[in-house]
């Protein structure tokens, strides 16, 4: 495997929970009223630090989406899925977008 190149993040940001990671920007926050098994999760138009599985096709609240989870890139853990095709015309604003679970990503000031 290559080496592994991180994004600094200034300002208010989130982080992975169990590594410290920086994976996104307060200011990228999108939608702070979605809901995943773990309760509530955010909607952010830019994630870094992360890596994506597989495309799969999953049923969620709002329909049929085609996603892929999305990993913190340090220490694995999951932490969302991205949007990457919706079957509603209602829903296409989610695609490419990200949704992070608050439950993994406490928010930090900037240092």
């Amino acid at each position: 495997m290559g080496r592994v190149f991180l994004v600094e993040l200034e300002g208010r940001s989130y982080r992975c929970r169990f590594c410290n990671n920086n994976v996104a920007l307060a200011d990228d926050v999108l939608s702070r009223t979605f809901n995943c098994s773990q309760g509530r999760a955010y909607l952010f138009s830019n994630v870094v630090n992360i890596t994506s599985g597989p495309k799969e096709e999953r049923l969620m609240l709002s329909g049929m989406h085609i996603v892929e989870d999305i990993f913190c890139c340090i220490c694995g853990q999951i932490l969302g899925w991205k949007y990457v095709t919706t079957h509603d015309k209602y829903q296409k604003y989610k695609e490419g977008k990200f949704v992070l679970e608050s439950l993994f990503i406490p928010l930090t000031d900037g240092e």
